[in-house]
């Protein structure tokens, strides 16, 4: 995965009330979940970051190790949840999640399709079901996207996540889930049609 930087600052300030205000400030708050834990659940380091730091990270379709400097602690993390406002959309919280060298963690990974499938150059269209597939693997070991070969797949046939495999990955989307398939259009069907009077004339 590609790294990138991302700045913060600590907050003790904390609740509803809290958060508001500092929204109002142009930052938003975010927490970073370790290693730590009381009673059984993670224990949260509370932050806040500007919206120019987040965007890089946020509004983007790639996926990122976050090299993260919270008033010069640095921690490695990823992305572990967004929260938007439902009417205007503005980002209203992040939470990241700490990775290291040894434990491996779970994350979807975008799906790229690569080649011209024979479905449809038989004038098919391709229906991506699923943009991302989700993986589990140290976080070293886990590329930006996954290549799924769709040359050979022709109109009416699907390619689902238990017929892909990737060295070091394991692949924990559920086997049936259907990754991408080739729907029959009216041109296809209207050209196989032809296709098959012309064959009963020719007899």
């Amino acid at each position: 995965m590609k790294e990138i930087n991302v700045s913060g600052q600590k907050r003790t300030d904390l609740g509803k009330k809290a958060s508001k205000a500092i929204r109002k400030e142009g930052l938003v708050p975010c927490n970073i979940y370790g290693e730590a834990k009381a009673d059984g659940k993670p224990v949260a380091m509370a932050f806040t970051a500007t919206m120019s730091e987040l965007r890089k990270i946020v509004y983007t379709p790639h996926i990122y190790v976050i090299n993260l400097d919270i008033d010069g602690e640095h921690h490695t993390a990823i992305l572990k949840e967004l929260q938007f406002h439902p009417v205007t959309d503005a980002l209203l919280h992040v939470d990241f999640l700490e990775v290291n060298d040894q434990k491996p963690i779970t994350i979807g990974i975008p799906v790229k399709l690569v080649g011209l499938a024979q479905g449809v150059r038989d004038g098919g269209r391709m229906n991506l079901s699923i943009r991302k597939i989700n993986v589990k693997a140290p976080y070293q070991q886990i590329p930006e996207h996954l290549d799924v070969d769709v040359t050979a797949l022709k109109i009416g046939k699907s390619i689902k996540v238990g017929e892909l495999s990737y060295e070091g990955l394991e692949l924990t989307t559920g086997k049936d889930v259907v990754v991408c398939s080739i729907k029959m259009t009216r041109n296809a069907a209207a050209a196989a049609a032809a296709a098959s009077d012309d064959s009963e004339a020719a007899e």
